[in-house]
C-alpha cells in the first residue's frame, strides 16, 4: 500500500522488462475504484489514451520502454478511504505508426439508433 493525503499529487513510473530496445509503452488506461476486482464506477484518470483528470500530466523519460506520468488523488479519494489504481498498458513496437501506441487518445462515440 501507498498512503496519501487528499490533494497529494502521485507519481507514478511503469517499467517494461524487456531485452528488446524496440519496444515503446503506451498508457491506455487508468482507474481509481474502491474495489481491486471491478473498476466499473470507478474514476478514470486515463480511458481509451484520452486524459480525464485535469491533475494528470505525463512526464519525459529518456526510455521507450519507461512511462511516467502523476495525478492528483483529491477526485479518486473524496469517497473512499481506499482506492485501487489499475492500469491497463499497451506495449508496441516503436515507430509501428499504425499500432494503437501511435493513435493517442481515442474518443468512442454511441451510435445513433435508426427507427
Amino acid at each position: 500500500p501507498y498512503y496519501v493525503n487528499i490533494n497529494q499529487s502521485l507519481f507514478l513510473q511503469a517499467y517494461l522488462h524487456s531485452s528488446d530496445p524496440n519496444l515503446v509503452l503506451f498508457l491506455h488506461t487508468c482507474v481509481a475504484s474502491p474495489t481491486s476486482h471491478n473498476t466499473t464506477g470507478g474514476y478514470a484518470i486515463i480511458k481509451n489514451g484520452c486524459v480525464r483528470d485535469p491533475t494528470y500530466a505525463a512526464y519525459y523519460s529518456p526510455h521507450r520502454h519507461i512511462l511516467r506520468f502523476k495525478y492528483n488523488a483529491f477526485q479518486s479519494l473524496r469517497s473512499n478511504p481506499v482506492v485501487y489504481l489499475q492500469c491497463e498498458l499497451v506495449v508496441c513496437r516503436a515507430y509501428d505508426y499504425s499500432s494503437r501506441c501511435y493513435q493517442g487518445c481515442v474518443r468512442r462515440y454511441k451510435r445513433e439508433a435508426n427507427s
